[in-house]
Order: structure tokens, then C-alpha cells, then sequence
């Protein structure tokens, strides 16, 4: 034990910081998260994330809002297992078949009011994998969708930034 704390010692913090462009753009969000947030959500927003059939790369993401260098729980969001304390859904990929049922219980299991983002290409029109004999396509086959956020997989700014506009949609 002793030898691992010298060796953590020795290393030092190794995280490299953001680059200034992008720590402010985050600065600039997670501003207008946090005063939203502390209005309609009394200071806390619990999201629920559910892979529904997703290559894991936006998974990859949403794992790095929540690390110390994006940091997301300073701005009031934090993550929930269990649908029944969630004020939003943060849905990626594209939704497969054996999802299918589950994600409605999900959603269903949420209470209202529901806010429902859909991440990544693949959330948003099914991506590359569109729709199959394993795939149904986007999110909003399912259920409905009240923001998409686009990309492959999208950068933690464009999801914080999503999330900011769902909860401004529903005013």
C-alpha cells in the first residue's frame, strides 16, 4: 500500500488541462446550466443514461462530462440508475430490437415531466446502422425526442450544450 502511495506521489497529477477555447466554451454553458438549473430543478438535474443498442463512443463521452476535467456535477447534473429519479433520458444509438421494450418501460418509469435527448448520429436517424432487421433507426421510433444532439460521437461541450437546450425547451 505504501509502495503504490510513494508511486502517486511521485507522479503527480497527470491530466492535461483543456485547451483555453475549450474551457471557455464550457465555462460559458455550464454558467447558463447551473443558473437554469438552480431555477427549475432547485439545483439539481438527474439525468438517466440508457444505451439502447449504441457502439459505445457517445457512452465515451457522457463518461467524460462526469470526469474531473469537464466536471458536470459542479453545474448541478448528476447521473441516477434508476429511471424513477431521472428529470431526463439521455438516449444513444440507434434503438435495437431487444431494446425496444425496455426503453419504453424507461421512459414510462420516468415521471413527468420528461425530457428526452438523443445522442449521437446513430440516436438521432440510426447512423450507420439505420434500420434493419436488428435496428428500428433513431430514438424517436420509439419514443419522443425533445432534443438531438448530432455527431459521431458528439464532444462533451455539444452534449452539455444539448442538454441546456432541452431544458430551455421545456420553459
Amino acid at each position: 500500500m505504501i509502495r503504490i502511495l510513494r508511486q502517486i506521489f511521485r507522479t503527480g497529477i497527470v491530466t492535461e488541462p483543456l485547451p483555453p477555447v475549450v474551457e471557455e466554451e464550457i465555462e460559458v454553458i455550464g454558467a447558463k446550466l447551473e443558473e437554469i438549473i438552480k431555477k427549475r430543478f432547485r439545483g439539481s438535474l438527474t439525468i438517466r443514461q440508457v444505451d439502447a443498442g449504441s457502439c459505445n463512443g457517445c457512452e465515451l463521452e457522457i463518461h467524460a462530462i462526469n470526469n474531473s476535467v469537464y466536471n458536470c456535477e459542479r453545474f448541478g447534473i448528476h447521473f441516477t440508475a434508476s429511471p424513477r429519479f431521472a428529470d431526463m433520458l439521455l438516449v444513444t444509438g440507434p434503438v435495437s430490437r431487444n431494446m425496444e421494450i425496455a426503453l419504453k418501460r424507461t421512459y414510462d418509469a420516468t415521471p413527468t415531466p420528461k425530457l428526452v435527448v438523443a445522442v449521437g448520429d446513430c440516436g438521432c436517424n440510426g447512423g450507420v446502422f439505420g434500420e434493419s432487421y436488428a435496428s428500428l433507426g433513431g430514438i424517436d421510433k420509439v419514443i419522443p425526442v425533445d432534443v438531438y444532439i448530432k455527431g459521431c460521437p458528439p464532444t462533451p461541450a455539444a452534449l452539455l450544450n444539448g442538454i441546456l437546450k432541452a431544458i430551455e425547451a421545456r420553459r
